[in-house]
């Protein structure tokens, strides 16, 4: 039986998770949510996993909602439904709060819930010719668990038109809207992808998870003295950490931080 869920961990400590249902576009149903969950766990546990990306076998990276998981659900009674709907709330906030940097790579369609696990990563990478839409209304649904996350990416005055419309829009419009950080060629997404990953793993692996939950943290607070001093305690912090004194130092001697190897820059 082939297996839905694919993962790997490289030598350099970049997990790779790759829905691998090609057949039905990688829609996803109950036990592919499962599966996610638990994979965002048992990486999220892992310290030396410094950075996370979200592939798809196939033509499009997802489909959204699997048909015949569509079909049980109608069956459901609503408290049979809230439970079910509650395990992709869950599965989708293990992605959106995962410690290390997540990379989406993007290809083909990107429809209903896939908007969402998009909206989920730091960064997505699309190929020029990937397409988004946020389909529910077509069927008399809401995008309503996938809400808060796409709203965070594009924005309220955007959700507000795509929520609405179901409309189907490009790479370039996910681009300008915030749903999308670069957009490529398809026979170029893994070197977009690399690139972006390589960035990531030439900085301080403990100084990377402190930024992204930094910024995570930090939005939309009033900017007033007890914020100032949180702020001000944390830098001190990071300062006097052997990661900070490291990066410093190497700065200063004007060579590579021991997390780079012991190259010269």
């Amino acid at each position: 039986m082939t297996e839905k869920l694919l993962t790997e961990i490289d030598s350099e400590g970049v997990a790779t998770v790759t829905l691998n249902r090609p057949d039905v576009h990688n829609a996803f149903d109950d036990d592919l949510i499962r599966q996610l969950g638990e994979t965002f766990d048992r990486l999220s546990q892992q310290p030396e996993v410094r950075a996370l990306v979200l592939a798809s076998n196939g033509k499009n990276f997802s489909a959204g909602a699997d048909l015949n998981w569509m079909k049980r659900m109608a069956e459901y009674s609503e408290e049979d439904n809230r439970r079910d709907a509650a395990a992709l709330a869950a599965m989708l906030h293990k992605l959106d709060t995962f410690p290390a940097p997540t990379i989406a790579r993007v290809q083909g369609a990107a429809f209903g819930g896939a908007v969402g696990l998009v909206s989920c990563c730091d960064m997505a990478v699309a190929a020029e010719r990937a397409s988004f839409c946020l389909s529910e209304v077509k069927i008399g649904l809401l995008p309503a668990t996938i809400s808060p996350y796409v709203i965070n990416a594009i924005g309220a005055r955007h959700a507000r038109r795509y929520f609405v419309t179901a409309e189907r829009f490009s790479a370039q419009r996910a681009r300008e809207i915030g749903l999308v950080s670069e957009v490529c060629q398809e026979g170029e997404l893994d070197l977009e992808v690399q690139k972006l990953v390589n960035t990531i793993l030439d900085n301080g692996p403990r100084a990377v998870a402190m930024a992204k939950q930094l910024a995570m943290s930090m939005s939309n607070r009033v900017i007033n003295e007890e914020l100032q001093g949180q702020t001000s305690a944390l830098i001190a912090a990071v300062r006097v950490s052997p990661e900070g004194q490291e990066g410093l130092s190497a700065f200063l001697e004007k060579r590579a931080p021991s997390w780079m190897g012991s190259g010269e820059e």
